[in-house]
């Protein structure tokens, strides 16, 4: 959420930075400028009635203390007044504090300096890539294939059991799982970060903390007799514990990484694309994130694409690094990396991690802060997050590139988690 000092001061700013992102911002700036403009006003005659009111109270003990009993009575009826219109006041600043509060929710985040122009996947920029394409043989199957062929994964069982989108991991299938989920873990913790195990469910102010809630219910499965939320991703309670924290900058940055599985609605499109693997309702992540200083944020950044990008290399992927522009980022990031991994079979990228800087937009949602020392101020931290990484692609692409006649060939890293060298 942009902070209302920020577009008082920074209408014309803001309002070309949104562009980046193909939004048109000034209705909105303009509504919120007004509705701000009346609220301070009702606020600051609030004020003064309640300055004048203190002084009167004051007044009145006195006025008691030598006697004067009916000027007391008057002072008295006078405040009893005051606070009739500050009621009054008081009401009519609720409806304009709400309709401000949705209308600054509607603006998404700034964009970075650096994030390019444009609209959609196709004007992203490549920032680097590393590995060549493997060659498979010519006979050679796509994953949803593959699974079939070696009994690993089962989507006919997931759709008897719950339905299409909640595959059935089985054998040396559900082991690669284990296996990837503990090898991320044990990655993250040797870079520093501390593992939590988050609930998979949240509440509805842990959605709005990080940007899920409001307007995007509809991308979560939602428990609604309790009203609780399936996490799509660990971001959402991991990044929700730092709600309503003061924390102090000699900490900062925080990591933690988390593994969940993650749950969306999202149904996607017929074809190829979204085949197998490729788009599930629910599927295995391992999630890291940061609470940093603002000073420090996008060194950070830099970090955890540098630690995710060690993974891919890890496992022996082909892939590429894409900055992306400000047409196919989402409402909350500041600045998005992708990682995409080569599908052999597939003949494609598919995309395994996004990895975000929010700046201070998420953090003014969760009342994230941090003071420095010997400093009475408190500042908005800035919040940080990508997956590393999330399973379903990286096993597509582990099944297709490494496919043999023999079967298929686990990479070196993961044998010790796996405890077998082949799926045959």
């Amino acid at each position: 959420m942009l902070a209302i000092n920020l577009i008082r001061e920074k209408k014309e700013f803001i309002i070309e930075r949104l562009k980046v992102k193909n939004f048109d911002a000034e209705e909105i700036i303009n509504k919120v400028l007004l509705l701000d403009s009346s609220r301070r006003e009702i606020q600051s005659k609030t004020d003064m009635m309640q300055g004048e009111m203190n002084l009167i109270s004051k007044e009145i003990g006195s006025l008691i203390k030598d006697g004067k009993r009916d000027e007391a009575e008057a002072a008295k009826q006078k405040t009893y007044g005051l606070k009739e219109e500050i009621k009054i006041l008081s009401e009519k600043l609720i409806p304009i504090d709400n309709d401000l509060k949705s209308e600054i929710l509607r603006l998404p985040n700034l964009p970075h300096e650096s994030v390019p122009l444009g609209h959609g996947a196709d004007d992203n920029i490549e920032v680097r890539h590393r590995g060549n394409k493997p060659q498979i043989p010519d006979n050679s199957l796509p994953h949803w294939d593959l699974i079939k062929k070696y009994d690993i994964i089962d989507f006919e069982l997931g759709i008897k059991l719950t339905g299409a989108g909640f595959p059935v991991y089985k054998g040396k299938g559900a082991k690669l799982q284990r296996a990837l989920i503990s090898f991320f873990l044990d990655e993250g913790e040797k870079a520093g970060y501390q593992e939590v195990l988050p609930p998979i469910m949240v509440n509805e102010d842990s959605g709005f903390g990080t940007g899920q809630l409001p307007d995007k219910e509809g991308q979560m499965y939602h428990a609604t007799l309790d009203n609780f939320y399936l996490v799509p991703t660990a971001e959402v309670p991991v990044t929700n514990i730092y709600r309503d924290v003061i924390l102090n900058a000699d900490i900062l940055p925080i990591k933690n990484m988390a593994y969940t599985p993650c749950f969306r609605r999202e149904a996607g499109s017929w074809g190829a694309h979204v085949r197998g693997l490729n788009r599930l309702h629910q599927f295995d992540k391992v999630e890291i994130v940061r609470i940093a200083h603002p000073d420090h944020s996008y060194e950070s950044l830099e970090e955890m694409v540098k630690h995710v990008e060690g993974l891919v290399v890890k496992l022996d992927l082909p892939y590429r690094i894409l900055r992306l522009c400000g047409g196919d980022m989402s409402f909350t990031s500041a600045l998005t990396y992708d990682f995409e991994v080569w599908s052999a079979a597939q003949k494609r990228w598919l995309e395994v991690s996004s990895v975000s800087n929010f700046e201070s937009f998420q953090a003014n949602r969760l009342k994230c802060r941090f003071k420095e020392k010997g400093d009475k101020q408190t500042r908005l931290a800035h919040t940080l997050n990508g997956s590393a990484l999330a399973l379903p692609r990286i096993v597509a692409a582990l099944l297709e590139n490494n496919q043999t006649e023999a079967g298929i060939k686990i990479p070196k890293v993961l044998i010790p988690y796996t405890g077998f060298e082949m799926i045959s």
